[in-house]
């Protein structure tokens, strides 16, 4: 039985383990949070190779991209809007299964672009998981 107790604590704390919201998210001076030197962080904006990936390109106005976004957004599992105004959304994203927590962003400056940044705020190693999911939302912003 005291077995049992260690188990259900040491479940807690590891399910419990999604890290605190990150205090320099968002824009400073038109640009996104870099990355860390942790390979669990992508970027439209990061200039090294580990990082970087391609900014969202759209036609049409910036606000009818914005909605589709959005929709496209709103259509994940297990996500929160926490920000949103007229040219940025924070998103967190919570995994599946332990319940870990990543920080994804969208910034839409004056060019017909949309940068992204998407971070796991625990731990080394995403195992690429947050490049798989800008490049999902990337597809569904694509086929619309």
């Amino acid at each position: 039985m005291k077995n049992l107790g260690f188990l259900v604590i040491g479940c807690m704390i590891i399910f419990s383990c999604v890290g605190q919201r990150p205090e320099n998210l968002g824009l400073h001076n038109d640009r996104l949070t870099n990355c860390p030197s942790k390979p669990n962080c992508v970027s439209s904006q990061a200039v090294d190779e580990d990082h970087t990936l391609t900014p969202f390109r759209y036609q049409g106005t910036k606000k009818a991209a914005f909605e589709r976004l959005k929709k496209i957004i709103l259509s994940l599992e297990k996500i929160t809007i926490v920000a949103e105004t007229d040219n940025y959304f924070h998103i967190e994203c919570k995994s599946k299964i332990m319940g870990f927590v990543d920080d994804l962003e969208f910034f839409f400056p004056k060019e017909k672009i949309i940068h992204v940044r998407s971070a796991s705020r625990i731990g080394y190693s995403d195992l690429g998981v947050n490049r798989k999911r800008v490049e999902h939302i990337r597809e569904q912003f694509n086929l619309k």
